[in-house]
């Protein structure tokens, strides 16, 4: 058997920065990454769309709120000492009607409360930023709103953890969790050895609740899949100027359709959040687990009859954007000029790993975790997860610490 003192089930940007936290805090023992795919980053934290946000959109007591301000900094911070580009373009958050007057005025009081710079514009100022943007008599603007390449971060984190001294296992996952061998010490089962740990560290997105469920926690919680799409436009680097979003509906998680500027000046509209039949469900039948589709068509088939949080809108809604024309069409909402023989690339395709919350009947719109001595387990991850990571990663250790404390 292999013994480690942590080990951390997922190389996403969560397992890999808290990977870093644990050498730094804990130079002498030895930490474990297992990560079931052939690299770090191959589902969520490289799949999204590198959008570093800024804070604005969360209530001032969520852990969102806290931690997406300084996550922005800190990723600039390391992309600069790492050599990693980063566009620092900006957001416009636009009206499409006067009804969107309440929502700007809200998420601008959500920007005050958090310590977020955020200027209030009219439209013709919007149209000096962006000459192409649409919006009613005023918008919202956002300087501190960056992007960067998902994929070069993850592969820049992963040399960074390598040089630290932690051990990756990859292409190994994890199976399960067996009886406690007489000591502190936790054995699991994975595809390859079997591994005893001091501590373990759950940070397995899609498979989080799954792990959470094998040591008694999360018990009324299960990951609801969303998928997202982006679609590529064909136009010449520079057609946008910054990111362009609408005012999103705050009583769900999703941002709307939107545009987003990538960090080498390209333009993409989405993302989609259809709801996914499995946890993998990345496209055709790739990943496919009859068991989990029954389990997941059955929780949907709950929420779309009983209309929980207005699901059968929401699917109806995202099912639709599979229609080029049609998240196009939503697209031109917020910008002028737009030639729709030029969106016919949809790119590579992300699963959100939304938690829902079974007791309740509702999606958790904050961040989660639980543990106690033994194991933490971090949940529901999502947006703006990536951008929070650095920050987040280390408040994490300290209720780690906390919770090892107790034993």
């Amino acid at each position: 058997m292999k013994h480690t003192d942590f080990l951390i089930v997922g190389g996403g940007v969560i397992g890999l920065c808290l990977a870093l936290e644990a050498k730094l805090r804990y130079p002498d023992q030895r930490v474990t990454v297992l990560e079931k795919e052939p690299y770090c980053g191959a589902h969520a934290s490289g799949r999204n769309s590198g959008v570093l946000h800024a804070g604005f959109y969360y209530a001032a007591d969520s852990l969102k709120a806290r931690f997406t301000r300084d996550g922005n900094r800190a990723w600039r911070d390391y992309c600069q000492e790492h050599r990693l580009k980063v566009n620092a373009c900006g957001k416009l958050v636009v009206a499409q009607d006067e009804n969107d007057w309440a929502g700007l005025d809200e998420l601008l009081r959500r920007a005050q409360i958090n310590g977020i710079e955020m200027q209030v514009i009219s439209a013709d100022e919007a149209r000096a930023i962006e000459p192409r943007v649409k919006t009613c008599q005023r918008a919202l603007f956002s300087p501190s709103t960056a992007v960067v390449d998902p994929k070069r971060v993850m592969r820049s984190l992963t040399e960074q953890v390598e040089r630290q001294g932690v051990d990756l296992h990859l292409g190994t996952a994890y199976l399960s969790r067996l009886a406690q061998d007489g000591s502190s010490s936790t054995v699991l089962t994975t595809t390859g050895e079997r591994i005893v740990c001091g501590y373990l560290i759950n940070a397995a997105g899609l498979q989080a609740d799954r792990v959470a469920h094998d040591f008694g926690f999360a018990k009324n919680l299960v990951i609801l899949p969303f998928k997202g799409l982006y679609l590529y436009s064909s136009e010449p680097v520079g057609a946008l100027r910054l990111h362009v979003y609408p005012v999103p509906n705050l009583n769900n998680p999703f941002l709307g359709v939107h545009y987003t500027v990538t960090v080498d000046g390209h333009v993409k509209v989405g993302p989609t959040a259809i709801p996914a039949f499995w946890r993998e469900h990345y496209q055709g039948w790739q990943g496919f687990n009859l068991g989990e589709s029954i389990d997941i068509l059955w929780r949907e088939a709950g929420l779309w009859w009983r209309n929980e949080f207005d699901f059968r809108r929401l699917a109806w809604q995202e099912l639709n954007k599979y229609r080029k024309g049609h998240m196009v069409a939503l697209a031109e909402r917020l910008v002028s000029h737009v030639d729709r023989s030029h969106y016919h690339r949809w790119g590579v395709p992300g699963v959100r790993a939304q938690l829902l919350n079974v007791s309740t009947r509702k999606l958790e719109m904050d961040f989660r975790y639980e543990g106690d001595r033994q194991s933490f387990h971090v949940l529901n991850a999502v947006s703006p997860g990536f951008t929070c990571a650095i920050p987040f990663s280390r408040f994490l250790f300290d209720q780690i610490d906390t919770f090892k404390q107790q034993g």
